[in-house]
């Protein structure tokens, strides 16, 4: 139960931060959101880890975390260009499957099959997360590309070796695996804005939202990294995916976006796929 409650947490943290990311991307750009998000959530990380005394992992552990870091921006950066050049409406669920069903392999691997109503579960919480992070449908007029799918399906790819190896890198405590994991993804960030070109600092007005985000977002981290601990990675995981059903519910509340049928159903089938685990 502990898993399921700490994953289901991580998402609606994941998404609230999510939805702040947005917001501060439209008011500045996409990689300054993400470069100045992850730096307010280093801070935070490297200050509760100082004022804690927390352990040091050992270092295979710390190079788990960065590993996950860089993969986790890396993954990050690919969905924002999947945005720009694509569909989002078929960008999103695609990187969000592909970053559930990863791990769910993996943890099949390591652990063994679950119960038959956790992996019921598991196939109702995919079909969930692509209802849910679906924007409506595409223009019917509009031919899909499948070569401009390509980076949603490796931010998919390094979302789900993000969840695999944070929680190899914090078996054995959390707070100083967050902060190699969240330094590691700002190097990958300030390597990519050298080689784009891109401004530095973003404009003052978004700062308040960016310190939100940052904090957001790390305490999603925590809430993942608390799942994977106490549970399977598996579970963890798929429930940390469903971050667009909290994403959505904001959109609706701040910016008075209305909740499509297809999402209305993800929403449904994502409570089922939970009771499902639970059992």
């Amino acid at each position: 139960m502990l898993t399921i409650v700490y994953g289901l947490a991580s998402a609606l943290v994941w998404g609230a931060g999510d939805f702040t990311g947005g917001i501060v991307s439209r008011k500045t750009d996409a990689p300054r959101a993400v470069l100045f998000g992850g730096g307010a959530g280093l801070f935070y990380l490297l200050v509760a880890a100082i004022l804690t005394d927390a352990p040091r992992p050992d270092l295979p552990a710390l190079l788990w975390s960065a590993a996950a870091g860089a993969v986790g921006m890396t993954g990050l950066l690919l969905l924002y260009h999947a945005f720009a050049v694509g569909q989002i409406s078929l960008a999103a669920p695609i990187s969000a499957l592909l970053s559930a069903a990863l791990p769910i392999v993996v943890g099949l691997w390591w652990e063994g099959l679950p119960e038959l109503p956790n992996l019921a579960g598991f196939g109702l919480a995919l079909a969930a997360i692509w209802l849910i992070s679906s924007h409506g449908s595409a223009k019917q007029n509009k031919q899909v590309r499948w070569r401009d799918l390509g980076p949603a399906f490796l931010s998919g790819i390094f979302f789900g070796l993000y969840f695999i190896f944070m929680e190899r890198g914090s078996q054995q405590t959390a707070l100083w695996p967050m902060v190699t994991s969240r330094a590691a993804g700002i190097l990958v960030v300030l390597t990519y804005m050298s080689f784009a070109h891109r401004p530095f600092l973003p404009p003052r007005s978004v700062w308040p939202l960016i310190a939100l985000n940052g904090l957001l977002d790390v305490t999603g981290n925590g809430l993942y990294v608390l799942a994977a601990q106490v549970g399977r990675l598996d579970i963890a995981a798929v429930l940390g995916s469903l971050y667009p059903a909290s994403t959505v519910f904001l959109a609706r509340l701040f910016l008075h976006e209305r909740l499509t049928p297809a999402q209305a159903r993800g929403v449904f089938l994502a409570f089922l796929a939970i009771v499902l685990m639970t059992i």
